[in-house]
């Protein structure tokens, strides 16, 4: 583990360098791997762990995504297993089903975590708010995390880039002296770029700060707000994206993603840079207020609260559908499927 210094504060760090793939092989070449769930995260590490040369087997309830894992040439019988019984045949299992499912299916998991084994989850949220969840892992096993930064699908893309994903890592329990040897293995052997040190409840609060924040909520109203004052204005729908979405995602993203934000306001023209600094602020000073309320909600747990609440209905599935229909079929987002179709590499 290393000391890297971010912007002067010193973090702890774990980079492939220090912990290649070969040390990770050998700290878990006596485990049987479980992934737990082939939804959102599962096939990305599940697949990048066989890739690399691990022990690895699927839990999935049969249907749909039983077949996708089948499709993926998971084998059943062989290494495609009903949920309990990939849960007995493991020594570590990663319980990467969706947080209402953790909930519903802990019982089942829970009594196949004899002593010795490992826990182990890329989200923070059934360990951090237990006393909603009901998730409390016996004293005896390993209670650790692996969260990378961004999906399964970026998580398995990279990969197979021969890139990798930044991850977190932490470890809430260490039952039998080995959980950082194993959590560390497990990063490296997932894909992850580097590993960084966070907590459990550090991993929840920022994801969920995040999600609903610039990486998904703040971004979506942001674009859309932008999006309705130009068509308002009299640009058509073509401009109106194209200056909203595709100028950002096509262009400036992988500028200020490849070397920072001060590198591409260098790359645009002084009067693009003269705007964006003079604005800054005051987008700035309006959102805080916004971002300061949500993490209060996610400290106090009531973000959590009605993840669960609405997650665990019969019709949660239908109600989202129906929401993310909306959002596909806006003005906005239908340009957008327009725009892309005429991108050059769709010609």
């Amino acid at each position: 583990m290393a000391k890297i210094n971010f912007g002067g504060v010193d973090e702890n760090v774990v980079t492939r360098e220090e912990f290649p793939l070969e040390k990770a092989r050998e700290v878990l070449k006596n485990e049987t791997i479980a992934v737990i769930g082939y939804g959102v995260q599962g096939p990305g590490q599940s697949l990048n762990l066989r890739d690399n040369g691990f022990n690895v087997i699927v839990g999935q309830r049969k249907g749909k995504t039983w077949e996708k894992a089948v499709g993926d040439g998971w084998k059943p019988g062989e290494t495609l297993f009903e949920i309990e019984e990939a849960c007995k045949r493991a020594t570590i299992i990663q319980f990467l089903l969706s947080d209402a499912a953790q909930i519903e299916l802990w019982p089942v998991v829970k009594k196949q975590l004899t002593a010795g084994k490992a826990l182990y989850f890329s989200h923070g949220f059934a360990i951090t708010y237990k006393e909603r969840t009901d998730i409390i892992p016996p004293a005896d096993v390993d209670v650790i995390l692996v969260a990378p930064k961004g999906s399964g699908t970026s998580l398995r893309r990279m990969f197979l880039q021969r890139r990798g994903l930044n991850s977190s890592y932490a470890i809430y329990q260490d039952a039998t002296g080995r959980a950082k040897d194993r959590v560390i293995a497990l990063g490296i052997g997932v894909g992850s770029g580097y590993l960084f040190e966070t907590t459990f409840q550090r991993e929840v609060f920022s994801d969920l700060t995040g999600e609903r924040g610039t990486l998904m909520g703040a971004i979506q109203g942001l674009l859309l707000a932008q999006y309705e004052t130009l068509r308002e204005n009299g640009h058509t729908p073509s401009e109106a994206f194209n200056e909203t979405v595709e100028e950002l995602t096509q262009s400036l993203m992988p500028l200020f993603a490849e070397n920072g934000m001060d590198w591409m306001y260098a790359n645009c023209s002084t009067t693009a840079q003269r705007g964006a600094l003079d604005w800054m602020g005051p987008f700035h000073d309006a959102t805080k207020p916004v971002f300061e309320t949500l993490y209060k909600e996610v400290a106090a747990g009531n973000e959590a609260q009605r993840s669960i609440d609405s997650n665990s209905k019969t019709d949660y599935r239908e109600k989202l559908n129906k929401e993310l229909e909306a959002l596909r079929n806006s003005e906005m987002w239908r340009t957008g499927a327009v725009v892309r179709k005429l991108r050059p590499e769709n010609n």
